[in-house]
């Protein structure tokens, strides 16, 4: 065999083993950030069940519906398998209160943050 050929076949291998070993590295990297996804998403919770027994206003099925009106009218015809609660901002007062849902799809994410005016609950910013 000449040193060409060798050559040729190690660089082969090296190249099928630094392939292997990406494609695992991109693997537990989107582990990991799912993972700290649903943490957030689980802190979330935690602090809006926090801010009800403080608060009347934060009814999540409430807050909810405003969000996914604010999707339907940001990107109308755009379906998303799930709509997460990821941030509750309750300062005191009612005018400082803000929450962040996250839209889930296949083809992306939309975060909606609402903004609370008195009682009600709007939509203060869609974001891609």
């Amino acid at each position: 065999m000449s040193v060409l050929a060798i050559v040729a076949i190690v660089v082969g291998v090296l190249l099928i083993l630094f392939f292997i070993g990406g494609l695992l590295a991109v693997r537990a990297r989107a582990r990991g950030q799912a993972d700290t996804f649903y943490e957030h998403v689980s802190a979330a919770d935690e602090a809006l069940e926090q801010a009800r027994a403080l608060d009347r206003g934060w009814d999540r099925d409430t807050m909810k519906a405003v969000a996914r009106a604010a999707v339907a009218d940001a990107r109308p015809g755009w379906s998303y398998d799930d709509l997460h609660l990821v941030l509750v901002d309750d300062r005191p007062g009612t005018e400082e209160d803000h929450a962040h849902f996250v839209a889930m799809a296949p083809d992306g994410q939309v975060r909606v943050v609402l903004s609370r005016q008195g009682d009600e609950w709007v939509a203060h910013e869609v974001v891609d």
